[in-house]
């Protein structure tokens, strides 16, 4: 099978990593990837929002599968596109991508389906954000509407920082066309878990479930990020729990998707929060979460490309899916300033000496080569992953392979899985 992989971070390079060890497999191409990904497949230089020259890439080179790893290129249309074309492709539609592209689509959603949610207003002028919010008090949470790249979330806890959020975002435009309009929502107190499916119509087929740490610093401290880190399995949140927040979080979405006319075909991602009223939906995201993927993947015991084929074609295999009842984590190396303006061109050694560690992983994101040295060349750079029978194992092994790294400007917590 010849296949198009579309993404560039360590979320994609975890996908590659299991995509080149199918049989199946001909030839992997990725767009446009990083060097971490060049060992596995052929680099393109095509951007991965670049619908259009993917699936002329797709069409010239006889591609029977595409994979898109982030969610830009799904809201853009690539799968409408490949459709038009003849071309498989593992994901959503342009309007079924509405639950990520748009979060008061989510809630429209989630309310018509029954699904338990945060209480929330959409707001387009500051003023009347204001005075909701002023109505409302503190802790509250301000997300802009549309993709933000995982930074487009405030939990305010106080009004002062709201009202902040508010003019950031509607007045000064921070996150561009993503925040032309917000959601004002409850703010929801519990353990938050990501639960992952493959999906098509009407049923949804378990993948499994992770816990992200979201905030810059230790202590869930500072500002939201892209994710610094995540363990797999989740405490609390076993495989009987998972199974039961499917039949109450996501196959209502999926009937009222169907009544609505956009089918949803693809991964769904739930962000939940277990509260003590029981889980309540935070958010969707068509695809794997990054650092998620990665503390996932590294535990799939199974060949994961049959298994996006049979999503593409509308198909699902329980059967296929198979997981080691490993624990795992994943620790992410920031760049110096994120996530705010990060510092680049840093170099970066000891990959190799991280990988020798037993059970250990290092996927890259935000890297280049400058004269074959690998540096740094964005927010998020690398993704440091072990797996091992136990979470402290694991933990263990992880952060021993972050302490072979040898990169000055990195930064990283030092509690995931804590």
């Amino acid at each position: 099978m010849r296949v198009l992989l579309v993404g560039s971070g360590g979320r994609e390079h975890a996908l590659a990593a299991c995509l080149s060890r199918s049989p199946e497999l001909e030839a992997l191409y990725i767009a446009p990837g990083n060097p971490g990904m060049a060992p596995l497949g052929t680099l393109l230089p095509i951007a991965a929002d670049d619908v259009a020259a993917l699936v002329a890439f797709a069409k010239e080179q006889r591609i029977d599968l595409v994979v898109p790893g982030p969610e830009a290129p799904l809201v853009a249309g690539l799968t409408d596109l490949c459709i038009e074309a003849g071309i498989a492709c593992a994901g959503p539609s342009q309007a079924a991508s509405a639950l990520e592209g748009s979060k008061s689509f989510t809630k429209d959603v989630a309310d018509a389906a029954g699904i338990p949610t945060a209480r929330w207003e959409r707001f387009e002028e500051p003023e009347a954000a204001l005075a909701f919010v002023r109505r409302r008090g503190a802790p509250i949470v301000i997300k802009a509407d549309g993709l933000a790249a995982g930074k487009g979330v405030i939990v305010a806890q106080s009004l002062e920082e709201a009202e902040s959020a508010i003019i950031d975002i509607l007045t000064d435009r921070s996150f561009g066309e993503a925040g032309a309009s917000i959601v004002i929502e409850e703010c929801l107190v519990g353990e938050e878990v990501s639960l992952f499916a493959f999906c098509s119509d009407n049923d949804a087929v378990l993948i499994g479930a992770a816990r992200d740490h979201k905030r810059i610093g230790e202590g869930d401290t500072g500002p939201n990020t892209g994710g610094m880190g995540a363990i797999s399995p989740p405490p609390q949140f076993d495989r009987n729990a998972q199974e039961k927040a499917l039949d109450i979080m996501v196959r209502p979405m999926l009937a009222e998707m169907v009544r609505r006319g956009t089918p949803f075909r693809g991964i769904i991602f739930a962000g939940l929060m277990l509260t003590e009223d029981g889980p309540k939906l935070i958010e969707y995201n068509v695809r794997f979460g990054d650092p998620e993927a990665q503390a996932l993947l590294i535990r799939l015991d199974s060949d994961l490309l049959p298994v996006l084929k049979a999503l593409a074609e509308g198909r699902l295999d329980n059967a296929a899916i198979r997981f080691t009842d490993e624990a795992s984590i994943s620790i992410v190396l920031a760049a110096s300033g994120y996530p705010g303006t990060p510092t680049k061109g840093s170099a970066i050694r000891g990959i190799d000496r991280a990988e020798a560690v037993p059970g250990v992983s290092v996927f890259q994101a935000g890297t280049a080569l400058n004269e074959n040295v690998l540096v740094a060349s964005g927010g998020r750079v690398l993704t440091v992953c072990a797996k091992a029978e136990t979470a402290e194992q694991a933990r263990a092994r992880a952060y021993e392979g972050v302490a072979a790294i040898e990169w000055t400007d990195g930064i990283f917590r030092r509690d995931i899985g804590l």
